[in-house]
């Protein structure tokens, strides 16, 4: 693994079995991300995207292949091992928020810097720093259900940061959302991987919002990787990731 590199899955398969049938929800996936990229993952409904975040979040372990994350393989690391270096590392942004209903927008920018293990007063430091700088220092005592579906997603966005992690890791970030506040939410990704360093990874079905702010783009069809996109002074060409890490290394 090549020191730019923060997540490499080397032909990595998962595969479920329902009843006599085994679904290859991914097929043999490489995916190589390096640190301050844009990655994209694009496809349809069934493409196998939702599993290949889990396995690029190391929040799944594959069937078969093997997964880097930071040069280290996850399938040799004890859960609360993995959930550590996770949780310094990857900061995520879900759809559906997944917000904490009986905790307020602070509290629940707080939590992730819990399991870090952090101490109560830098914990509040930093939500009230967040939540300013996702503009919602006036919501910091409403609950979820006391926000709009962008202030609630703004608040994920803000939980993400706590840690200060590397990567961003963002499933359907928009999905949610009316197309101004989630064109919002996509600047402000934006924002984060340009001004502030972040690797950035959105799962999305939206060509559109894949082609407007990544880098790099992973097309799956039925579990595979059909092509490999990039920008190169603005423009997208197919680009072959294996031949251009070979001739870094």
């Amino acid at each position: 693994m090549t020191p730019d590199l923060l997540i490499e899955l080397d032909n990595v398969k998962k595969h479920y079995h329902m009843g006599e049938e085994t679904v290859k929800a991914v097929d043999g996936v490489s995916i190589k991300i390096e640190k301050g990229d844009f990655v994209a993952i694009m496809g349809p409904s069934g493409s196998g995207k939702s599993t290949a975040m889990n396995l690029v979040g190391s929040l799944d372990l594959a069937t078969k292949g093997e997964i880097y994350l930071d040069g280290k393989d996850i399938e040799h690391l004890g859960e609360s091992e993995l959930a550590q270096i996770r949780g310094k590392k990857i900061g995520f942004i879900f759809q559906s928020f997944n917000l904490i209903n009986n905790l307020t927008a602070k509290e629940n920018v707080m939590l992730p810097m819990l399991f870090q293990k952090a101490d109560k007063s830098d914990r509040e430091d930093r939500a009230e720093e967040l939540l300013r700088l996702v503009e919602l220092d006036d919501r910091m005592d409403h609950y979820p259900n006391q926000l709009s579906g962008g202030q609630q997603q703004r608040v994920a966005i803000a939980r993400a940061l706590a840690n200060n992690p590397e990567v961003i890791l963002a499933d359907e970030p928009t999905g949610n959302l009316d197309t101004k506040t989630g064109n919002i939410v996509m600047d402000f990704l934006e924002k984060m991987n340009e001004k502030e360093g972040k690797t950035i990874i959105m799962v999305t079905h939206d060509p559109d919002k894949a082609l407007a702010h990544a880098k790099t783009i992973y097309w799956l069809v039925d579990g595979k990787i059909d092509k490999v996109t990039r920008k190169i002074h603005g423009k997208w060409k197919n680009w072959d990731i294996h031949k251009h890490h070979k001739a870094k290394t």
